[in-house]
């Protein structure tokens, strides 16, 4: 699946993945392939990705939006 990382400043991530992790308002939840489609407000915290060659990437992030569609994941973030 693609994965946008968006900040009010910058593009801070584009590419495929196969996962991503994210701090929800009440709770952390994954995203995989195929995943239904979902919005979702973020809190501050740990956001995880991995991608397609099984590489992980860790970014703080204090809150924003997150969409997934037909495999597209957008994360709208305040800041990383």
């Amino acid at each position: 699946m693609n994965l946008e990382i968006v900040t009010p400043d910058s593009k801070v991530y584009e590419g495929e993945i196969t996962s991503i992790a994210l701090p929800g308002i009440d709770g952390s939840f994954q995203i995989l392939n195929n995943h239904a489609p979902i919005v979702s407000a973020l809190g501050t915290g740990k956001m995880k990705i991995v991608d397609k060659e099984n590489q992980t990437q860790e970014y703080t992030i204090s809150g924003g939006v997150v969409e997934m569609n037909n495999n597209k994941v957008i994360v709208l973030a305040e800041s990383i």
